[in-house]
């Protein structure tokens, strides 16, 4: 299986931490968030990996090289900005399956990858997400799924439990290649959020530690996450 990991972003809200480093790249525990990412990815079916970069992209290039854990690593490196879905639109070139797993590079959430791809499989998708419940979801949109059907997506709320996206998706390249919109675009507001009107989009829920580091608050939480979850 090949998977295109999103690692193009500045993180303009970690800036004032981390002004000189990609995102992906900010360290915790001593070593870079991607590598987390990574290190998971090894005891899953993935044999290679396409990161997606952009803003100083030599930093990545030169601390993983062209392997990982025993996975081929190759780079998309965007001329400019592409958005979320225009960078997976660019990065297909390096692939060939016809399902590609897609990963946020700035999420940690190691679900069970296995489970994930025969539920792809056996629903006959075009479009899976995985999916996670949280409790007052806060600054994240949420979703609403119905017999692993999505059926709608919400701007974000307070209060109450809800599923949100988990920034794992598996997509038939079909969809991508054969989409209208142009070259840069948001795979969230400008493909997932139409798509789901015309062909399901299937979810399912994993109860898997979720870590985002988009914002300070979150990336020092980060710190005692990893450092739990890799006792």
């Amino acid at each position: 299986m090949e998977a295109i990991i999103l690692a193009g972003g500045k993180g303009t809200r970690l800036s004032s931490i981390f002004p000189d480093i990609p995102k992906p790249m900010a360290p915790v525990k001593g070593k870079p968030f991607l590598y987390y990412v990574l290190n998971w990815l090894t005891s899953s079916p993935v044999e290679k990996v396409i990161l997606s970069v952009g803003y100083k992209h030599e930093k990545i290039i030169e601390f993983f090289g062209d392997s990982f854990g025993g996975m081929s690593v190759e780079y998309a490196i965007e001329k400019k900005a592409l958005g979320t879905g225009g960078a997976i639109k660019y990065a297909l070139h390096w692939t060939k399956s016809e399902n590609i797993l897609v990963i946020n590079g700035d999420t940690y959430f190691p679900i069970d990858l296995n489970s994930f791809i025969s539920f792809h499989n056996s629903t006959g998708s075009r479009f899976s997400m995985a999916l996670k419940k949280m409790q007052d979801p806060g600054r994240y949109g949420t979703v609403e799924c119905v017999n692993d059907t999505i059926i709608r997506f919400n701007e974000k709320q307070r209060g109450r439990d809800a599923l949100i996206n988990g920034g794992i998706y598996l997509i038939n390249r079909s969809i991508i290649e054969s989409s209208k919109l142009p070259e840069a675009f948001s795979l969230e507001r400008d493909m997932m959020e139409q798509y789901f009107q015309t062909e399901n989009i299937k979810g399912l829920v994993f109860e898997d530690l979720f870590i985002d580091i988009g914002i300070p608050e979150d990336y020092n939480k980060a710190q005692e996450a990893i450092d739990t979850e890799y006792k």
